[in-house]
């Protein structure tokens, strides 16, 4: 199926001075609770631990755009991006770099939830797909390695905050119950 997902939903085509690949991540947590965090494009912060502050430009429909402020630690600062997609039906976000201070020029990603069981509950399965220009005096693999270890990152603190917010779910749905 993840091959079926990246083929119809993560298609980048990355020229010859670019480098493109996709990191997936299983969540045990339902689709619900992860896309109600990815959706947000207006508050990245929720789970994406290198972000201090979001603020956005439009009515967070196609076209919007947010100014990004970086925690320190990292080779930037700021980074505005603008929202390229965002489908609740198929939960697919796709979010393209147009400014800042980084490194990463021409950045655009997808990212694509889809259901999942694991554990025997209900979980999902995120893919994450990215392409951008390998930055002058790296190779595409030194890139590629930077940018999925930052997509690792953030998908490991989106499946944290993510289950968290399952388990806090279950516990007050048994409580519910029990009164």
């Amino acid at each position: 199926m993840e091959a079926e997902y990246v083929s119809r939903f993560h298609r980048h085509q990355p020229s010859e001075h670019q480098c493109s690949s996709c990191v997936v991540k299983h969540i045990k947590a339902p689709v619900d609770i992860v896309w109600s965090l990815v959706r947000r494009f207006d508050q990245p912060q929720k789970y994406k631990p290198f972000v201090s502050r979001c603020i956005v430009q439009g009515d967070l429909t196609i076209g919007s755009v947010r100014e990004v402020n970086v925690k320190s630690g990292l080779p930037a600062t700021t980074s505005t991006e603008r929202l390229e997609m965002l489908d609740d039906q198929e939960h697919i976000l796709g979010v393209k770099f147009v400014g800042g201070d980084h490194r990463l020029r021409n950045y655009s990603s997808i990212i694509t939830l889809h259901p999942d069981i694991i554990e025997g509950g209900p979980g999902t399965k995120v893919i994450e797909s990215f392409v951008v220009d390998v930055p002058e005096g790296n190779t595409q693999d030194e890139t590629c390695y930077f940018v999925k270890a930052l997509i690792n990152c953030n998908l490991k603190s989106l499946a944290d905050v993510s289950e968290r917010m399952a388990i806090q779910g279950r516990f007050q749905s048994a409580n519910r119950v029990l009164c």
